[in-house]
């Protein structure tokens, strides 16, 4: 019996091993997933390039088909885009396209550049409301004071009949003008129009935050503002604990980055590591439970050939079961297990006694 025993609790002791080794593995699977998604999303947002002269691409903007809408600020605008040929491009609602030629992220100042022939023509269909940027406001500092109203410049818009180029010098807009139409635009706040106005009538009026005339163009954003965080050399993010989407929050940024290659080859080795030693210790325990059972049975082999003379019996778990009567009649509690009185075939009366924490079949 003792020999039954010990094999039931090695037994059960192994499985309570593999089982913990189990359990354990998962969870360094679910960490190794976890560790992926993070450093998914961490280098979804990693600074990007259109190509390498132009300018590097992070909050608040963000690159499209590059980088995912949480790495931008959520405000038209911010968004930029590749063209065709490898440039950084900047598209306003619903017709604006200027290229970026330069960010600075600390002064919060960008540098555009209308590669276009028709600047007036873009203008006209202008979302003001969809423009964040201003021109940059004399007295600018680091302060929490900013001017964050949009400055206009107003234009009204008159078509003429004449051919008398002389008549609008100064004032025609030529890429909107046909050979039978004139275009011409003065200040909406310039009130002494030409008299030589009697050929022409009344077009549009427009605003527009940029100069019709130029193609350079140098602009501030007041929000949001990551420009003290780029001072400190943190980077600048939305913050997501923050009911107001639009708020955004301060971050240390590691001086040696890792890839998403790296981290997720070290997740890699943690996991095979944990799933390895699990096998290694699983196969070690039962390999010490087949040489502790053979000695077992060696030491029981060497106990009945020594009291052959004694004519000691072996019996089965279920001789004893029988000799028992099913464990019917109990003689008594011990430290080590229970009493049960028991009869042989011969009628002789024996005590059996049952270890405590014995489980198995006994075979």
């Amino acid at each position: 019996m003792s020999m039954k025993l010990f094999k039931a609790r090695f037994t059960s002791g192994a499985h309570k091993l593999v089982r913990t080794m189990l359990i354990y593995s998962l969870f360094c699977f679910i960490l190794a997933v976890n560790v992926a998604e993070a450093v998914s999303i961490q280098d979804d947002c990693k600074v990007r390039r259109c190509n390498h002269q132009d300018p590097p691409v992070r909050f608040p903007f963000r690159l499209e088909g590059q980088q995912s809408p949480h790495c931008g600020y959520p405000y038209p605008g911010f968004q930029l885009s590749c063209s065709e040929n490898k440039q950084t491009l900047l598209k306003i609602p619903r017709s604006l396209k200027l290229l970026v030629k330069h960010i600075d992220y600390e002064a919060q100042r960008i540098d555009l550049f209308f590669p276009g022939r028709c600047l007036w023509q873009q203008l006209l269909d202008l979302n003001l409301s969809a423009f964040p940027f201003v021109k940059e406001q004399p007295g600018f500092s680091r302060l929490k004071v900013y001017r964050s109203q949009l400055a206009e410049s107003k234009y009204t818009l008159f078509e003429c009949s004449s051919q008398d180029k002389a008549l609008y010098s100064g004032y025609k807009v030529a890429c909107l003008s046909t050979p039978g139409s004139q275009i011409i635009a003065f200040p909406s706040e310039y009130y002494d129009y030409p008299e030589n106005l009697l050929n022409c009538s009344y077009f549009r009026n427009f605003s527009t935050p940029i100069s019709p005339y130029g193609i350079r163009f140098q602009l501030r954003w007041y929000k949001p503002d990551c420009g003290d965080c780029e001072a400190q050399g943190r980077g600048c993010r939305l913050n997501n604990n923050n009911s107001t989407k639009e708020q955004t929050e301060c971050f240390y940024i590691p001086k040696h980055h890792i890839g998403l290659g790296e981290r997720l080859m070290v997740a890699g080795i943690v996991l095979g590591s944990s799933i390895a030693a699990a096998i290694a210790i699983a196969v070690g325990w039962r390999y010490r439970l087949d040489k502790k059972e053979k000695e077992s049975q060696v030491k029981i082999e060497k106990f009945l050939e020594d009291y052959k003379e004694l004519k000691p019996s072996r019996y089965s778990y279920a001789d004893i079961k029988r000799i028992t009567n099913h464990f019917k009649d109990k003689l008594g509690q011990g430290g080590y297990g229970t009493v049960f009185k028991g009869r042989l075939s011969s009628d002789v009366l024996v005590a059996v006694k049952v270890l405590n924490n014995f489980k198995g079949n006994g075979e």
